[in-house]
């Protein structure tokens, strides 16, 4: 057995807790109502997710690229309400 790093990125759905995606896993996402239950969830999902690939004989995926995460500042127009 080997082991894996993938990235998990933690998404806030405001009252909704948090959801937890695995980029480099298509569809691996998991949810909770805080950020420390929803990032304790990851790795089960992906040994689920693992395990569901190796009985229907597709290949791993391995995690080759860091994901960089950051932000970008944009311009947005603000719209006064007529009255």
């Amino acid at each position: 057995m080997t082991q894996a790093k993938y990235t998990v990125v933690l998404l806030s759905e405001g009252k909704e807790g948090y959801t937890a995606v695995v980029p480099a896993l298509p569809g691996c996402v998991t949810c909770g109502e805080t950020a420390e239950v929803t990032l304790a969830m990851p790795k089960e999902a992906i040994e689920l997710y693992i395990e569901s690939e190796l009985e229907h004989g597709e290949p791993i995926v391995q995690e080759h690229i860091k994901t960089l995460i950051g932000t970008v500042d944009v311009d947005v127009p603000v719209r006064i309400p007529t009255s």
